[in-house]
């Protein structure tokens, strides 16, 4: 089992500060909050921050969704239990969180377009960059969720 290498909050108050005031931008109240969770625990899989998906899955559970959904994020596309509009997200999450495996696809971002305006999608890409950021730093530091 790993252990924590160390806690940037600790040793680097100010920086960890200005990630969090972003986190409030990216919290927009135009984007549903279980839509916002879905992100935040699909773009962790995908990055294999065992912190961060832990922890979105307990807010995710607190308000409300599924636990079938939550297990499912990493097969959504086959999943039949997502929305149009999750979909469409999901897809946006994780082309903006693999962004070096060839961008946000036209496809991708047309259909985003049928949901949000161009206010709410920089919104949600707020909020991808925003967790694909705290992911960067649990997976470096090894940051291991406290034991049920």
């Amino acid at each position: 089992m790993s252990k924590t290498r160390f806690l940037l909050p600790k040793e680097n108050k100010e920086a960890y500060q200005k990630i969090a005031e972003l986190d409030q931008i990216g919290k927009p109240v135009s984007i549903n909050e279980n839509i916002q969770e879905l992100i935040k625990i699909y773009a962790s899989q995908l990055n294999g921050c065992v912190f961060c998906i832990d922890m979105h899955s307990k807010d995710a559970l607190a308000k409300g969704e599924k636990l079938q959904r939550i297990i499912g994020l990493t097969a959504w596309e086959e999943a039949s239990f997502y929305t149009a509009e999750e979909r469409a997200v999901l897809a946006f999450t994780k082309e903006v969180t693999l962004i070096s495996q060839g961008g946000v696809s036209d496809e991708t971002y047309q259909e985003l377009q049928k949901y949000y305006s161009e206010k709410e999608i920089g919104e949600l890409l707020v909020l991808v960059g925003t967790i694909n950021m705290y992911n960067r730093i649990g997976v470096t530091t090894l940051l291991q969720p406290k034991m049920d």
